[in-house]
C-alpha cells in the first residue's frame, strides 16, 4: 500500500539519490517509516551546494521513491 509504483520498497538503512537534475549527486539515508512518508539524513549534497546540508533530516513522501526525473532511486540495501 505505501510502496513506489515501481522498485523496492523503502526500508531503514536503505540509500537513495534524488534524481532532480537540480539536486544531482544529493544521497539521503532512510532512518524511518511512518504512514506515507519516510525520515531521512542527507548523507551527500550535489557538488556545487554553497551551504552544505549533509546531517539534515528530511520527510519524503514515500510516493516520490521511484526511478522518474523528480523521484529518487535506490543506491543501496535493497532487497
Amino acid at each position: 500500500m505505501n510502496e513506489p509504483a515501481e522498485g523496492p520498497p523503502p526500508c531503514v538503512g536503505q540509500v537513495w539519490a534524488d534524481n532532480d537534475p537540480r539536486a544531482e549527486g544529493r544521497t539521503v539515508r532512510i532512518d524511518r517509516i511512518e504512514g506515507r512518508f519516510v525520515w531521512a539524513t542527507v548523507i551527500t549534497d550535489r557538488p556545487e551546494t554553497l551551504v552544505s546540508t549533509v546531517g539534515r533530516k528530511t520527510r519524503i513522501a514515500i510516493q516520490r521513491l521511484k526511478p522518474t526525473r523528480s523521484g529518487y532511486r535506490l543506491v543501496s540495501g535493497g532487497r
